[in-house]
């Protein structure tokens, strides 16, 4: 928070706008720290409270609708993108896809607190054809309640954030420490949980030719649509004999499938 405060300090709204515009479009800046500090400098009187609101609110939304556009116009191709660092970018979408499955819109109103979902909420609005204007309308009123959330909340508790920054100053050398035993911790965790779900970055793919072959040649198998409903129409051409199956409702329905039977999946 010290570091954010320099920063702050020398640099002033355009710094706040930087980095709350660059979270919004998908970099690891923790805006939420800003926007917090900003907040408790707005109670130092080294910053209006008005301005700190406004000029964060701005860049979020401006970047939220680049996010949109890019979505709308790339599809999966941007979600897989920002899923990149995942363990499964295939699970990544799919759990932030299970949101607007199971709230629709109203999830642009919390999606800025759920780490993941805040920056797949914009353009998986865009990819699932969500209108500008409506989207626009949830999104400016969910970027208001995570400004006001974090800002206000620097602002009100700004006397215990200035004793924090004084114990910090005072044990400072313990703190590095306890922070490298943390970030030590981390990679440790990330590089368990890379290890267990290894298996799952690597998707069996068919080739099409294969599955005419074996149509062709009458073998009993099943084919599952998987596609989003962003993208899944259901008066479009299918691939023969093929179920419709709903992502959001897989992990259940795939219960019910036989076990002795090869099974192809195809998706967008």
């Amino acid at each position: 928070m010290e570091h954010t405060l320099h920063i702050l300090e020398h640099h002033g709204y355009f710094a706040l706008m930087a980095m709350v515009f660059l979270e919004a479009i998908g970099l690891p800046i923790p805006a939420a720290v800003a926007l917090v500090t900003a907040g408790a400098a707005a109670a130092w009187k080294m910053m209006g409270l008005g301005y700190v609101i406004l000029w964060s609110i701005v860049p979020i939304v401006a970047g939220d609708s680049i996010l949109y556009f890019l979505g709308r116009k790339s599809g999966w191709g941007l979600l897989g993108f920002l899923c990149r660092l995942s363990m499964n970018p295939e699970t990544c979408i799919l759990r932030s896809a299970e949101s607007f499955y199971k709230r629709g819109r109203l999830t642009l109103l919390f999606a800025k607190f759920v780490p993941g979902l805040s920056a797949m909420a914009a353009p998986l609005s865009g990819s699932m054809k969500m209108r500008y204007s409506q989207f626009l309308r949830f999104d400016a009123v969910g970027t208001a309640i995570y400004v006001l959330s974090y800002s206000l909340a620097g602002f009100a508790f700004s006397r215990v954030l200035r004793d924090i920054g004084r114990l910090f100053e005072t044990v400072g050398r313990t703190v590095e420490w306890a922070f490298a035993l943390a970030v030590l911790v981390y990679v440790i965790y990330r590089v368990a949980l890379y290890w267990t779900h290894r298996v799952y970055r690597v998707v069996p793919r068919a080739q099409v030719e294969e599955l005419v072959q074996r149509l062709n040649a009458g073998e009993d198998l099943i084919i599952l649509d998987v596609r989003s409903h962003g993208y899944y129409d259901s008066s479009a051409q299918r691939i023969r004999g093929s179920m419709r199956f709903e992502p959001n409702k897989f992990n259940d329905a795939v219960k019910s499938l036989p076990k002795d039977k090869l099974i192809f999946l195809y998706c967008t």
